[in-house]
């Protein structure tokens, strides 16, 4: 690949006559920030049937998945890896990491995750008629710190007596 030396960066999804349209740091801010109203519907109108097509739809993880599979593709195959990159230990994965397009693919699990995970909380307190009131700092935490807020929730269940230790769904047979 001409230009930049070659290596990963020629393989970012879109170009144009040898520029770089999406950059991984371009994609970073867009999934970063364009989740950012899926959170809220799940907060502000966790039962709107909008909220019941965008939000609890395959639509998202189709695109995460799409995304993260070529992020973790092009650095895991596409060259450059640095010397010692690996899964194997923390070492060789703090090294993998390093690289822009492996820290994005991290980063797009993280996102897509965390609202995975917040959107069957808000699910499951629905189904065993939770207040959406007590569930709000759940998600909250969820979305900041994802399983300290998945945490968060399966305390709440606990303690409020709706559904206990046990994640089967709320209409399933004990």
């Amino acid at each position: 690949c001409a230009g930049a030396g070659g290596g990963a960066c020629c393989l970012s999804p879109a170009r144009l006559e040898g520029e770089t349209i999406m950059t991984p740091d371009a994609i970073f801010l867009i999934a970063t920030y364009g989740l950012v109203p899926f959170w809220l519907l799940l907060v502000v109108l966790p039962r709107w049937s909008g909220t019941q097509f965008l939000v609890h739809s395959a639509l998202l993880p189709l695109i995460f998945g799409c995304l993260y599979t070529y992020y973790l593709a092009v650095a895991s195959f596409g060259g450059g890896q640095p010397e010692g990159a690996s899964f194997g230990t923390l070492a060789g994965v703090m090294i993998f990491f390093q690289m822009p397009e492996a820290a994005l693919a991290g980063w797009l699990h993280y996102l897509l995750f965390d609202l995975f995970i917040g959107a069957w909380e808000a699910r499951d307190a629905q189904r065993r008629g939770m207040s959406h009131w007590l569930v709000i700092p759940c998600l909250v935490f969820t979305w900041l710190a994802g399983p300290l807020g998945l945490l968060l929730y399966i305390v709440l269940r606990a303690v409020s007596g709706k559904g206990g230790w046990r994640l089967q769904p709320a209409d399933a047979p004990a």
